[in-house]
């Protein structure tokens, strides 16, 4: 008999036992969409991630006083921080830094502000950053209305401010927003201009923040003892190594650390934090694989059990077909075939509603929309062996049944 006739039995035993097929591929069903959904998940936010990497450059750097602290999993120690950088250490380096980097300064002034234009107001969400002529830049921020700070407006604190264009939304619904006057937290600013919207990262949103001037955040500035952070953009990456040595040995002499000591500083790649967050996303997506395979597990021990009451039920079958001349192997063969199918049509059910839930779940997260093809492709080889493994013991004790006592069965 061809494995074409067996799939046609197997078809017929399926809709003679709707109910059944139905359940049993219910249990398969959640079993693959638990598994795909996961790693759909963790797909789409690496995407996202990615993205969000990519816009701010791949070829620059940032200084800090302290490591990214990037941990998940691991023993979760924090980073060990230095003395804050200085405005006025970052601005000397700023000025020495002899390369053909672009260098930016920046520092976070004040979180959870409320933004206000005559009777229209803000949540209290709005954070406050101060930057300098080249901070947007450094930051993969475009203008979308009006002008960048001058050299002039940074060095001297000038009350200007370019804002995010949810505020922008927020405040002045159709009318421009240029040259107006708003109230942000105690301070007063005139909008010079709106940012190009570009929605949420990992929870955090840019459109909510109003950019300041370097000197202005300074003197209004909630933290007694702010960090700033520089950011250096190289021209290309073949260059980057040689800058990152310019730019380390200049700051330890502004930083005035010995030749004998550390340095006071962290140096850190824009490429070298995403590749943070994706070598951490590995203890998730093994976690993931373990919830999925303990589900499968189960979902296979239902099958195998479900395929043995099936036989029991179609012994008086069994018996009559090899009374007609069907060998065990034959058997054997429709009830492999039987539990791949149904373990199938499971599966396309568990596959699409795992991509479901795993996309909706990436996009609640601000994440983005993906297919993921491979484990579109995996959760079907995965299928067919859940199949396999789960149908060959009831398939082998179908196939060793006496014809004799099986007809006498009931």
């Amino acid at each position: 008999m061809t494995y074409t006739e067996n799939v046609r039995l197997a078809l017929q035993s399926i809709k003679s036992n709707r109910l059944r097929t139905m359940l049993t591929a219910l249990i398969i069903a959640i079993g693959l969409s638990a598994l795909v959904g996961i790693l759909t998940t963790l797909d789409a936010v690496k995407k996202s991630m990615t993205e969000a990497f990519s816009s701010m450059g791949a070829n620059s750097f940032t200084i800090r006083n302290r490591g990214t602290g990037i941990r998940i999993g691991g023993q979760g120690n924090r980073p060990k921080p230095f003395r804050s950088i200085k405005y006025e250490d970052a601005i000397s380096f700023k000025e020495r830094l002899n390369t053909p980097a672009t260098v930016a300064v920046s520092v976070y002034a004040s979180g959870g502000a409320t933004a206000k234009y005559k009777t229209e107001k803000t949540n209290p969400n709005i954070n406050i950053q101060g930057i300098d002529e080249n901070g947007l830049g450094a930051q993969g921020l475009n203008i979308g209305l009006g002008r960048n700070f001058s050299a002039t407006e940074v060095q001297s604190g000038n009350n200007v401010c370019i804002i995010g264009s949810e505020i922008k939304d927020k405040l002045f619904k159709e009318d421009s927003p240029l040259d107006k006057i708003i109230n942000v937290g105690n301070n007063r600013f005139k909008i010079i201009g709106v940012l190009e919207s570009k929605g949420q990262s990992m929870g955090m949103s840019g459109d909510r923040s109003v950019y300041v001037t370097l000197l202005k955040a300074k003197l209004i500035n909630q933290n007694s003892n702010p960090s700033y952070t520089i950011t250096v953009v190289v021209p290309n990456n073949d260059q980057m190594d040689n800058i990152i040595g310019e730019a380390t040995s200049e700051f330890r002499n502004i930083r005035k650390v010995k030749v004998a000591e550390q340095n006071n500083f962290e140096i850190t790649k824009s490429d070298a934090v995403a590749q943070s967050l994706f070598e951490n996303l590995k203890y998730i997506v093994l976690g993931g694989i373990a919830i999925g395979a303990i589900t499968l597990i189960g979902a296979s021990i239902g099958l195998m059990n479900i395929m043995l009451v099936s036989v029991t039920e179609r012994t008086r079958e069994i018996g009559i077909r090899k009374a007609i001349g069907a060998t065990p192997s034959v058997i054997r063969k429709q009830f492999l075939i039987e539990a791949v199918i149904i373990c199938l049509i499971g599966g396309a059910f568990g596959i699409l509603l795992g991509i479901a839930i795993g996309n909706a779940i990436s996009l609640m997260m601000s994440g983005s929309f993906i297919i993921p093809w491979q484990w579109i492709g995996g959760g079907f080889a995965l299928c067919v062996l859940v199949g396999i493994a789960s149908g060959y013991y009831p398939a082998k004790k179908a196939s060793k049944l006496d014809p004799v006592e099986a007809l006498r069965y009931e």
